[in-house]
């Protein structure tokens, strides 16, 4: 991969943030200016009644209003000056939209943030990118293009999924671990080194300039009259893209611009903090946060996901749950144990190890862990999780009957392979059920209805690597083992298989 590369970047209707993207493989400053000219200059006052008479919302996940941070932050306490910092971390693995600005349109964004910069009379602008973010070394090449070294700066980070929090990314431009506070205080007011600091993803920035390029008038042009514009999706599937549609068209047609069986799949809308949609409820829905909430979905990141019919769902949420679960910051009772036992539980469900009692107890741990953690994951989980189990059923119904749907799991949700990571395994000609380890380590071992241990198969994230290696060391029959690396199975099927006492 080239270090400018992007996914296949479509359109329906006229571009916007991708004009230019169809002639040009990366719009260098001369280029962008020939197609989005010079930014104006505005005032702050001017600056947040522009986004204001758009509505214009921020497109990291939460919609939040860009005039009402705008505002907040030029408040300010006035003896420091403000930062202005894009968040490009984009740490959920299925979405391409913010790299893929920063890879092709850098100066799009740049533009944005040097608009509020300005009008907030900001001290600096900081770029948060993750390490292995594919539009590190563009936008990097773009602050130089502007001459804006001391200006503006690109902090690189780990990319982790809590990392782009906007408290994560904070702490991680000052040098802190890039994990959300454990009390929340909100950028504006006191941010980067204790100054007010505004926090948009690079999408937001992106549209920021564009309404300062087209006028307000232009922009309310397309999409609907309560959610004007454009908006950037990543969409999954077959044909993995990125679209900018306007808003208010029917989510069919954005699926089939990309090859998906529109219509005829789930869909996920949102991403992993996301809702699982019915084909039903899919085919009804427009792109807007209003449509889709109807319907229970959310817009979120702008990332939708088809599943495709031959895969196994169960399987492909399962896989999801377990990421999620090792990508929390530990620092709650929720991430620390809930999220790993609603994990946990998936994974025995989907191996054909649960029956009605464990799903029901699994819907309660998912509800559960609502409204408790520190930050949002906690609740982002769950939703993501109860929805697949309203919309795929007949298939948890199949595994609760069957053991299986019978189809495979393919990996059709993109989840970051890491392959040193720790996980356990079980020696079947060695363990004698004593339950032990169960007992040393209960957020990764829980014991069956004949007492045998069922491990979780996601990878054991680093606060719990102490007890796991405890549970190891004391295991009578020296049956449990650390392994690196894809977990073997450990569900039912593979104890059955494996174990001499079947």
């Amino acid at each position: 991969m080239t270090p400018y590369e992007s996914p296949d970047v479509r359109c329906i209707g006229e571009p916007r943030l991708t004009a230019g993207l169809g002639v040009h493989p990366r719009l260098g400053l001369a280029a962008h200016r020939s197609v989005h000219g010079a930014p104006p200059r505005l005032p702050a006052g001017a600056l947040v009644a522009m986004a204001e008479s758009v509505d214009l919302r921020g497109r990291g996940g939460a919609a939040f209003p860009v005039a009402r941070k705008l505002r907040a932050v030029a408040r300010g306490d006035g003896r420091r000056a403000p930062v202005v910092v894009v968040n490009a971390m984009e740490g959920e693995p299925a979405s391409a939209k913010d790299a893929t600005l920063l890879a092709r349109a850098p100066h799009l964004v740049l533009d944005g943030a040097l608009l509020a910069a300005e009008a907030l009379g900001a001290g600096e602008v900081v770029v948060g990118v993750a390490a292995d973010g594919p539009g590190r070394e563009s936008v990097t090449a773009a602050v130089a293009e502007r001459g804006l070294g001391g200006y503006a700066r690109v902090a690189v980070l780990p990319g982790r999924f809590v990392a782009g929090e906007s408290g994560a990314l904070v702490r991680g431009i000052a040098g802190e671990p890039p994990i959300p506070p454990p009390r929340k205080v909100l950028p504006s007011t006191s941010g980067v080194d204790g100054r007010p600091t505004l926090t948009s993803n690079a999408e937001t920035y992106a549209q920021l300039a564009t309404v300062a390029e087209l006028g307000p008038g232009t922009y309310r042009a397309v999409g609907t009259a309560r959610e004007p514009g454009t908006v950037l999706l990543t969409v999954g599937g077959r044909q993995p893209c990125v679209v900018e549609t306007p808003t208010g068209v029917p989510l069919t047609t954005v699926l089939a611009e990309c090859g998906a069986a529109a219509g005829r799949t789930a869909v996920l809308v949102g991403g992993y903090h996301g809702k699982w949609l019915t084909p039903q409820n899919a085919a009804a829905v427009t792109v807007a946060r209003e449509s889709l909430a109807e319907v229970g979905g959310v817009l979120g990141a702008g990332v939708i996901l088809p599943l495709d019919a031959e895969t196994c769902p169960l399987g492909e949420v399962a896989r999801v749950a377990s990421y999620l679960a090792l990508e929390s910051s530990g620092q709650c009772g929720p991430c620390r144990f809930g999220l790993p036992d609603v994990a946990r539980k998936l994974v025995a469900l989907a191996d054909g190890a649960g029956g009605d009692a464990e799903l029901d107890g699994l819907r309660r741990m998912a509800a559960g862990v609502r409204g408790r953690g520190a930050c949002a994951h906690p609740d982002g989980t769950s939703r993501f999780v109860l929805s697949a189990l309203d919309v795929f059923a007949d298939d948890v119904t199949e595994h609760l009957v069957r053991g299986t749907c019978g189809r495979d799991v393919r990996g059709a949700l993109p989840v970051p392979s890491a392959p040193a990571d720790l996980h356990l395994q079980v020696d079947w000609s060695r363990c004698q059920g004593h339950g032990l380890c169960a007992a040393l380590a209960p957020e990764l071992i829980h014991l069956d209805a004949n007492g045998y241990p069922v491990l979780t198969s996601a990878a054991i994230p680093p606060w719990l690597h102490k007890p796991a290696h405890q549970a190891v060391e004391m295991c009578p029959t020296l049956a449990l083992r650390p392994t690196t690396g894809a977990p073997r199975r450990t569900g039912a099927r593979a104890a059955r298989a494996a174990d001499p006492r079947t």
